[in-house]
């Protein structure tokens, strides 16, 4: 019998196990393969589900993850609830290297990814508050996490030029990151919650002072604290809300859907 869960993680740059004594499960989906075999286990009483976005040796750079696979995959295994950690970029001075950040708000920059599951008919996400407002509140209310702000997500794998960079922060966005879309609108579509927590692993090219960006300094900030992380996210899944009745779940009753969910 395959094993269920009804909460998933989703692992970023050097996030790659979670779960103590899991069964790698593999999954086969309409939309390929996942980035590997999803880990299934306990953690803080609760049946969760681990999926290493970029796959378990970090194989897969952003632009080439099959969102699509990753998160039917997970829904295909009974998942509802999805916590989405990001290594991030900071833009402005409000946030530093170290910080955790749920984001309240997102902007799309990416193109080219399969960024839905809709490919016929007349069906239209509602998307103006990206993430869960029962998650978000769950993980910011977290020791030393701060709630709100926007993450932009862009193509890679390059990083950004200084000029983008100072571009993307006088608009106001706070985090730059390149895996956190079409994530969050595939989510919702399963009908799945999502809640993001973002770990600013540096200052983007365009912050006053920075000398810009190297994938050393944001590989090592983050593998300093992926145990910190690991922690949070285990004491936030034991005392999760119940999903029955969450809006994204709720946002397609009466609505006929064009693709299949799991």
């Amino acid at each position: 019998m395959t094993p269920r869960a009804d909460v998933a993680v989703i692992g970023g740059s050097g996030f790659y196990s979670f779960i103590d004594d899991a069964v790698q499960v593999p999954v086969e989906t309409p939309y390929g393969e996942p980035s590997a075999p999803v880990a299934v286990g306990e953690v803080g009483g609760r049946r969760v589900a681990f999926l290493p976005r970029h796959g378990r040796h970090h194989e897969l750079p952003p632009h080439l993850v099959d969102y699509r696979a990753n998160l039917w995959a997970l829904r295909s295994l009974g998942v509802r609830q999805v916590l989405a950690p990001y290594a991030v970029g900071g833009l402005r001075a409000e946030v530093a290297p170290g910080d955790l950040v749920v984001p309240d708000q997102l902007v799309d920059r990416t193109s080219g990814r399969a960024r839905t599951y809709v490919e016929h008919g007349a069906v239209h996400l509602p998307f103006a508050d990206p993430y869960c407002p029962r998650l978000s509140r769950a993980l910011a209310g977290a020791e030393g996490v701060s709630h709100g702000g926007t993450m932009v997500v862009i193509d890679g794998p390059r990083f950004s030029t200084r000029a983008e960079s100072q571009d993307y922060a006088s608009r106001g966005w706070s985090l730059i990151n390149m895996t956190g879309a079409p994530e969050a609108a595939l989510a919702r579509e399963l009908r799945m919650c999502l809640g993001a927590i973002a770990l600013v692993t540096d200052m983007d090219a365009g912050v006053e002072g920075g000398a810009g960006v190297r994938q050393e300094e944001v590989f090592a900030l983050f593998a300093a604290n992926t145990e910190r992380l690991k922690a949070l996210l285990a004491g936030v899944i034991a005392d999760l809300p119940d999903p029955d009745g969450c809006s994204c779940h709720t946002w397609a009753d009466g609505i006929e859907l064009t693709y299949e969910i799991p």
